[in-house]
């Protein structure tokens, strides 16, 4: 009797301990983002498109990140073309998706949750026919949250992106705005 009290006790303190690890707080976030970016390397272009993630506490003041956008424009791309003069148009739509995943750090002060984050994943782009690209793509930045009502915040964000599509290096801004959804 004496082991089979001592194989339970074990066992639920294993799952205790396993419960403990199940972030048992986090955000949901969905918003409209802002996206500068030079991927042709002609001119910088401004897209539009959304973002979301989730976040799910470790810690009190550390969280791990997955955050997903997609942004939609047209840029123009170097052509090569006969002799001159040149009609084609090289304007081509583009459309960029990046998947992120990292740490942030926050804190409440009071209505307010600021937070930095560091987030590595991949980016990939389509140009239609400029052609397709995949790549290791960085976000370093942060934000801040307002709480409106104790579930729900508005969220502001600002992001530095780092890609190299088309074997080019691209450094681009990420702003976006929406709602949190904090549990």
């Amino acid at each position: 009797m004496r082991k089979f009290a001592l194989i339970l006790l074990t066992i639920f303190s294993f799952a205790a301990l396993g419960a403990a690890q199940i972030p048992t707080s986090g955000n949901i976030y969905i918003g409209y983002s802002y996206y500068n970016t030079d991927i042709s390397g002609i001119d910088r272009i401004g897209t539009n498109g959304w973002e979301g993630s989730l976040e799910g506490k470790v810690f009190p003041l550390l969280g791990i990140v997955a955050d997903l956008s997609g942004h939609y424009g047209k840029a123009a791309f170097p052509i090569a073309c006969g002799l001159p003069p040149c009609t084609t148009d090289n304007r081509f739509d583009i459309s960029e998706y990046n998947a992120l995943f990292g740490p942030r750090l926050s804190v409440s002060v009071g209505r307010f949750r600021p937070f930095a984050e560091a987030l590595f994943g991949v980016g990939h782009v389509n140009a239609h026919a400029a052609g397709s690209d995949t790549s290791f793509a960085t976000a370093y930045g942060g934000g801040l949250d307002f709480k409106l009502i104790p579930a729900v915040h508005w969220r502001f964000e600002g992001d530095y992106v780092h890609t190299s599509f088309f074997g080019a290096r691209q450094n681009n801004y990420q702003f976006s705005t929406g709602i949190a959804f904090h549990f």
